[in-house]
């Protein structure tokens, strides 16, 4: 693999070196609202370089890790299947290669190959997800591939009780009545996590981190396609993502900005910062 030109700052180690391997998945062409996450990647690359590459959070420096940037992924928009398969594939090349891999989308739907390659290495993993919405609907208009049902893919994947959501505050009656029976739901906060940290510990379970900005309020972060009043703010997320990094982190990824919907550039300098600090926060 070679580097990308523009890299996310402090990123830009050679592959070979580098025990993190960060890459674009601009994919959103499942969008039930509206679009523009195929943006993202990009936007949070170009605008990284607008903060700092050391955290005061966690006293630690994106310059004292190794971490390769290979870019982002040129993904067929007409096919969702042709798009996945090409996730799927680098990932499983990450892990296999023995590296981390953490993924920028795109929209929500581009974490299920993700999961996919990194469930065949570990098959006993977990998933922690925060996000607004539950994205368990079997289907979507008739679509099984939608960013609305990625959570029931994934479920399909790993069955009963591994996957582990926060935050959600949005989906029909069906989708929560659906977790009641097979996910760990969490409804409107992070309230749980702690002790669900604690026992994902304890059992040495290796743990998928996905991330859907949009778990945040609009207030914080509206520069997305489905804003969901009633979210939480930066300091939560971050204090969320530290309690999460804990655990035995297998891979990770940060979805859902899309950038033209905030014309001040704040969704996009805090999707900057939640990755700089997701980054920093995994234990390698």
């Amino acid at each position: 693999m070679n580097k990308n030109v523009e890299t996310f700052i402090g990123c830009d180690s050679e592959y070979e070196e580098s025990k993190i391997v960060l890459f674009g998945a601009p994919f959103d062409s499942t969008t039930s609202f509206r679009p523009g996450a195929r943006f993202g990647s990009a936007a949070i690359r170009h605008e990284s370089f607008g903060i700092e590459t050391y955290s005061p959070y966690q006293d630690k420096d994106l310059t004292d890790i190794k971490v390769f940037d290979c870019g982002d992924l040129e993904l067929c928009f007409g096919s969702p299947e042709m798009a996945l398969k090409d996730i799927e594939d680098l990932a499983r090349k990450i892990v296999s290669d023995g590296k981390l891999p953490v993924m920028l989308g795109g929209e929500h739907l581009v974490t299920f190959p993700a999961v996919k390659a990194v469930f065949e290495k570990y098959p006993k993993m977990h998933i922690i997800h925060f996000d607004a919405h539950a994205d368990l609907r079997d289907d979507y208009l008739g679509a099984k591939l939608s960013h609305a049902c990625v959570m029931r893919r994934c479920y399909e994947l790993l069955g009963d009780g591994k996957i582990h959501q926060f935050c959600i505050r949005s989906g029909d009656r069906e989708e929560f009545r659906f977790a009641d029976e097979h996910t760990d739901m969490h409804k409107f906060s992070f309230d749980g996590l702690k002790e669900l940290v604690e026992e994902l510990v304890s059992d040495k379970i290796p743990v998928y981190f996905t991330i859907d900005m949009d778990c945040l309020d609009p207030s914080v972060f509206c520069g997305t396609g489905t804003p969901e009043a009633g979210g939480v703010n930066f300091k939560e997320l971050l204090s969320a993502i530290l309690e999460v990094s804990k655990t035995n982190i297998v891979g990770a990824d940060l979805n859902e900005l899309a950038p033209m919907l905030d014309a001040s550039g704040a969704s996009t300098a805090v999707a900057c910062k939640t990755l700089r600090e997701l980054i920093l926060s995994i234990n390698i």
